[in-house]
């Protein structure tokens, strides 16, 4: 069984800075950590190799990013990932959730012969949950997500949707796009061999030539939606209190609402 893992590199949101002349992301200094949500995208890839290691199963981790993202990479090696596989090139710049997804798709098809690709829910800096669903439209083939629980039963794949009132089951095939919810496990902590296997596990790079990509549908040039600005919400307190009794706060409030209405 072939396994991929896709993972992101974002920026640890307990050291978030906005540049207030820029409104863009300070990022020099900050230190970057793989996206939470896909420690549990990890966790359930390396369990479900476990699971079949006597069909020598093997789980690579995926990711487009700077050359720095090579230490997501190795930390997901010291978390039981086999492989590692960096997509980088200076055209991928700007990307939004279209041309991430069609690049990750591409070098997907490259690795070949891939059975299930799992995905973090979302990831913390953009929050759109769009790349796993987009990845699997560009392979064009199944996909389940907010996933809570996932089984493998001879030929069909059970899993587990997380709803708002409870869950549903489904019943699908493989290959697979699952994106996961925290829910789905509890990640392990890196072992000293995984430690030191993140140090001699070779790291595979690809460009955009290497995936014989077209300019017009990575980067900037592929991504009909672009971010502006960022910026942060300008916190305003315009309350107001009243230590009266309760026959009189209802008069007053209803007062306030009238004028509002009004």
């Amino acid at each position: 069984m072939k396994i991929v893992v896709c993972i992101k590199q974002v920026p640890d949101t307990t050291d978030i800075k906005i540049d207030p002349v820029t409104n863009t992301l300070i990022r020099e200094g900050v230190q970057s950590i793989i996206n939470p949500f896909d420690l549990y995208a990890i966790e359930e890839a390396v369990k479900l190799k476990e699971l079949f290691q006597h069909e020598n199963a093997t789980v690579t981790a995926l990711t487009m990013g700077p050359p720095q993202a090579e230490t997501a990479l190795r930390d997901a090696v010291a978390l039981g990932v086999d492989n590692i596989i960096l997509l980088s090139d200076r055209k991928f710049a700007g990307s939004d959730t279209l041309a991430t997804s069609l690049t990750l798709a591409t070098a997907i098809k490259k690795i070949g012969d891939v059975d299930i690709i799992f995905f973090g829910q979302q990831a913390i800096d953009g929050d759109t949950a769009q790349v796993g669903p987009g990845v699997a439209a560009h392979l064009n083939i199944e996909q389940v997500c907010f996933v809570s629980n996932i089984k493998l039963e001879q030929d069909n794949v059970v899993v587990e949707r997380l709803m708002e009132d409870g869950y549903d089951t489904l019943y699908t095939q493989l290959p697979l796009v699952v994106t996961v919810v925290k829910q789905i496990n509890t990640p392990r902590l890196p072992s000293l061999r995984g430690k030191k296997n993140a140090k001699s596990v070779e790291l595979t790079t690809w460009n955009a030539n290497d995936l014989g990509l077209d300019e017009a549908n990575i980067g900037l040039n592929g991504s009909p939606t672009q971010v502006v600005k960022i910026f942060s919400p300008i916190l305003q307190k315009n309350g107001e209190k009243h230590e009266v009794s309760a026959e009189d706060a209802v008069e007053i409030l209803f007062l306030k609402l009238k004028e509002i209405k009004s």
